[in-house]
């Protein structure tokens, strides 16, 4: 091809040389052009403007959260936001509110679109309706839990009891709901969970057991006490695996090594001679000794 080029006119040969050095010229420009702009790019990226500017989203500190008795009827934005909800949330409450929604008990509240179990649980302690947005019907039911007050019009109303001082105490094993929600930092939703572990651990022994209650509020431990305790005792020489494992303190392996040792040994008389095996650790062992019998 380089000889042919050679046998082309003057004048020809001369208007290819030009075209290629323009060419050239150009793809050199745009080579020089695209570096600095790739340099200028990468200058800014690492430019201290730009580092703040990311350090501004990944570096906010967290809010602070705020717990204080408060009623989803009127409560404003700053105080929905204290309460650790987020802006979207309290739009939602708001958007309620405008087309003439009432929330008329704490359990209302946990319809909020986006509201997670666990915020409504750590909420639900401190929401108290206004008696203006609860129904009409209420001012003369008789709840055995409200203490009635007369009226000058003579209607009767009942007023929900009040939380206990800080030197009262109630006793844990006795106790039922309407007692149990009397305890600041206790609502509906905990006096249920209290009960119910209570019933499967067959009675608590140490009021340190309710932490084991997924968040529980530790604050409202020192409200309550426990006078001798009597917890239901499992007989593990006679109870089935399947009866064994209902206990929260025995899984389904602590249970088959309990029945197979006594397959294997006999009788057992003392939680410690299942001490070698490997998920009866000293302290599984002390944690179930008040509830076994043998």
């Amino acid at each position: 091809m380089i000889r042919e080029f050679f046998y082309l006119q003057k004048s020809d040969r001369k208007v290819i040389l030009s075209l290629l050095v323009v060419i050239v010229s150009v793809f050199t420009m745009i080579c020089l052009t695209g570096g600095n702009d790739t340099s200028t790019t990468t200058t800014q990226k690492n430019s201290p403007r730009s580092a703040a500017r990311k350090n501004h989203y990944y570096a906010s500190s967290p809010k602070k959260v705020e717990r204080f008795v408060f009623d989803p009827n009127t409560a404003d934005s700053t105080q929905l936001l204290r309460l650790g909800l987020q802006p979207w949330q309290v739009r939602n409450i708001y958007k309620y509110r405008a087309a003439g929604g009432i929330y008329r008990q704490p359990i209302d509240f946990a319809k909020l679109y986006g509201l997670t179990v666990k915020q409504y649980r750590e909420l639900e302690p401190y929401i108290r309706i206004s008696s203006d947005y609860l129904p009409a019907s209420t001012l003369v039911k008789e709840r055995a839990s409200y203490s009635p007050k007369a009226t000058k019009d003579t209607v009767v109303v009942y007023q929900r009891p009040t939380k206990i001082k800080a030197t009262e105490h109630i006793v844990l094993n006795t106790a039922d709901s309407t007692a149990l929600t009397t305890i600041p930092g206790i609502g509906p939703y905990y006096a249920r969970r209290i009960i119910q572990y209570g019933n499967r651990l067959g009675g608590y022994v140490s009021v340190e057991q309710l932490d084991e209650i997924d968040d529980f509020p530790t604050e409202a431990k020192q409200y309550l006490v426990i006078n001798n305790p009597a917890p239901k005792k499992l007989n593990i020489n006679q109870l089935s695996l399947n009866e064994l494992r209902r206990h929260p303190y025995i899984n389904f392996y602590m249970a088959k090594a309990i029945t197979d040792y006594r397959r294997l040994h006999g009788t057992i008389t003392s939680l410690n001679e299942l001490r070698l095996i490997k998920d009866f650790t000293p302290e599984v062992i002390k944690r179930l000794t008040p509830y076994v019998a043998y």
